[in-house]
């Protein structure tokens, strides 16, 4: 799979979440429904599906890093997008390996650049900065 492809697949994951957290039918179909302009690849689509499976289920967990993290913030006053953003690194990070932590945070940040305001890709980066720093034995950067 292309970086490009995987590229995409974060994409799509994130407009994923998006749709669940606002209410959208939790379907297996979701994702095929979203890429229906941009076909994508096999490969991509399932690295989508099982980031989104993941996050999905690091909600929880992930929050409560992020809480943590963000000193004078509470979760609610992140904006979802931003939060959203956070926990699938976040869950990237923590549940696929083979993923490079740099490409992971460059990733995040863009994201955060093309779907939310100007200072959030700087919110987001000093966000997940922490996290790995404060998981040294985990991540490699």
């Amino acid at each position: 799979m292309s970086t490009s492809d995987r590229s995409r697949a974060r994409d799509l994951a994130l407009q994923a979440l998006y749709a669940l957290e606002m209410g959208a039918d939790d379907s297996d179909h979701l994702l095929e429904d979203l890429c229906n302009d941009e076909p994508l690849e096999d490969s991509a689509l399932e690295y989508a599906k099982g980031l989104v499976a993941k996050t999905r289920e690091q909600a929880e967990t992930t929050d409560a890093r992020i809480t943590e993290l963000a000193d004078n913030w509470k979760l609610e006053r992140i904006a979802l997008i931003d939060h959203l953003i956070l926990r699938m690194a976040m869950t990237e990070l923590s549940e696929m390996a083979d993923v490079p932590v740099k490409v992971v945070l460059n990733e995040a940040i863009e994201l955060a650049k093309r779907y939310s305001t100007a200072s959030s890709s700087g919110f987001v980066n000093g966000l997940l900065d922490a996290f790995v720093k404060n998981s040294p034995d985990r991540f490699r950067v």
